[in-house]
């Protein structure tokens, strides 16, 4: 069973996925508005958050269903996230870089918390065990 920690993470990286998704679509309006940045490719940057923001919603799907594969996605994620708060910080835009960091540290830690890792580990111990007999299904 997938503890309780891992499935409410899932949902945040489900979200943080379906807001990447979110900017992906602002950034083509903006692009098609004919809003145009000298530095940046509007359709460029919005295919970026596209993808990242599929993988993310993903990896957040796959926890919130009990898949193991989304913790490592998802962790990275939020790895990533962190970097970010602290860019958006020093922009001088507080309240949504304390948004952004308690998002990724409330992910990270409940990925890291100790039912999250007995659970990781539990599976992978019973499924390495050769004395069972019948067909792999992981």
């Amino acid at each position: 069973m997938t503890p309780r920690g891992v499935r409410i993470a899932g949902a945040i990286a489900a979200l943080e996925g379906a807001l990447g998704l979110v900017m992906a679509v602002v950034l083509v309006v903006r692009e098609a508005a004919g809003h145009h940045e000298a530095a940046i490719s509007g359709y460029g940057t919005a295919a970026w958050f596209a993808i990242m923001g599929s993988g993310v919603a993903a990896a957040g799907w796959a926890l919130l269903t009990g898949r193991r594969w989304g913790r490592g996605i998802a962790v990275f994620a939020n790895l990533v996230l962190l970097g970010v708060a602290w860019y958006v910080f020093s922009s001088g835009q507080l309240r949504y870089a304390v948004a952004v960091a308690a998002a990724a540290i409330t992910v990270l830690g409940l990925l890291f918390s100790p039912s999250a890792l007995h659970w990781l580990t539990q599976s992978r111990d019973s499924a390495a065990n050769s004395d069972r007999c019948g067909p792999d299904t992981r």
